[in-house]
């Protein structure tokens, strides 16, 4: 025999009244349903929890021993679904991203306090991994947002169509090729190389945006660099580790090694041509989403806008916010 919840109340209600007119009123049912109610619930336990014979009536001692077990279920049912409700309030107030693990170092804490200083966010969550892994997170459901890298010969994020995602271009960056010095300070290796002596090449894995993006530029270029692929990875920061340690030439973005450039631990290992420019994209669903993310991506829009019509309001270096009005995907 399954229980119904309901009658729980019930029981609780005749307890409460110790009579079953009262306490059948009390839950908006007729007595004779009510009284069907209360003898379903004594069938399930299997014992009469009420003494019928007096004036109240009275709990047996099973129903004594009952009494407990069901005023607590009740209490943690309607404690459980408060919790519920909040969950549900906090999660739609919640703004989830994805971003590229680059980024996430070096550009989302700076781009975040500036949309702060404009409105208040709330709770925010941020899922840090490979471009591949953050698309598979958008398209799962998983985050509202994703930030990554972009170029014009390569697809914003590939496996994200532009029919149900758009975004928009909040900062900029560059693909600077960088090798460690060499004892005179010169790049240890330069750029091009050549079919007798290849330079040994750090590279991105498919899984990495900038690996997409840098496939796509030296596939155009009129003079490609000669390299031979000696390491690869999905993580610039391991890159950046490998080249400082005189591996070999990388791509690194400069928000990454400004730091490494400027006391000489990196250095270019070509002419400014050879680095790469990039923008830095803010990507969404098209369909509806939560208030709080329809009004996080208002305030992200309206911040590239401001910063587009006024570039001299960010005097932060490269890959903050250098932002240009929304676009498609």
């Amino acid at each position: 025999m399954v229980m119904e919840l309901s009658w729980l109340d019930d029981f609780l209600a005749l307890v409460d009244s110790g009579n079953f007119s009262r306490a059948a009123e009390a839950r908006h049912l007729t007595q004779p349903a009510f009284s069907r109610r209360i003898r379903a619930l004594e069938d399930w336990v299997g014992t009469p929890l009420f003494d019928r014979a007096g004036q109240p009536v009275a709990l047996t001692e099973a129903g004594r021993r009952f009494r407990p077990f069901a005023d607590e279920t009740a209490r943690r049912l309607l404690q459980g679904r408060e919790e519920a409700r909040l969950a549900a309030q906090t999660e739609a107030a919640t703004l989830r991203f994805a971003a590229t693990h680059a980024l996430s170092l070096t550009f989302f804490p700076h781009w975040l306090r500036t949309l702060e200083s404009r409105a208040r966010l709330g709770a925010i969550t941020l899922a840090s991994d490979s471009l591949e892994a953050c698309e598979r997170i958008m398209l799962a459901g998983q985050a509202q947002f994703l930030l990554c890298h972009a170029h014009a010969q390569s697809a914003a994020a590939g496996r994200l169509d532009a029919d149900a995602f758009r975004s928009v271009v909040v900062g900029s960056d560059r693909l600077v090729p960088v090798t460690a010095p060499d004892g005179a300070g010169a790049p240890r290796h330069r750029l091009p190389g050549g079919d007798s002596a290849p330079l040994p090449h750090l590279s991105y894995s498919r899984e990495s945006g900038m690996g997409r993006i840098l496939e796509a530029v030296r596939a155009s270029s009129p003079v490609p660099a000669v390299l031979d692929t000696v390491f690869t990875s999905h993580l610039a920061a391991v890159l950046r580790t490998m080249a400082r340690d005189g591996r070999g030439v990388a791509w690194l973005p400069e928000s990454l090694i400004g730091e490494d450039l400027g006391r000489g631990a990196l250095v270019p290992a070509g002419e400014p041509h050879w680095s790469v420019p990039v923008q830095i994209r803010l990507i969404r669903p098209r369909s509806r989403q939560s208030k709080a993310a329809e009004n996080f991506w208002t305030l992200a829009v309206e911040a590239a806008l401001w910063r587009n019509a006024d570039p001299a309001a960010d005097s932060a270096p490269v890959a903050h916010p250098e932002p240009v009005a929304e676009k498609e995907l």
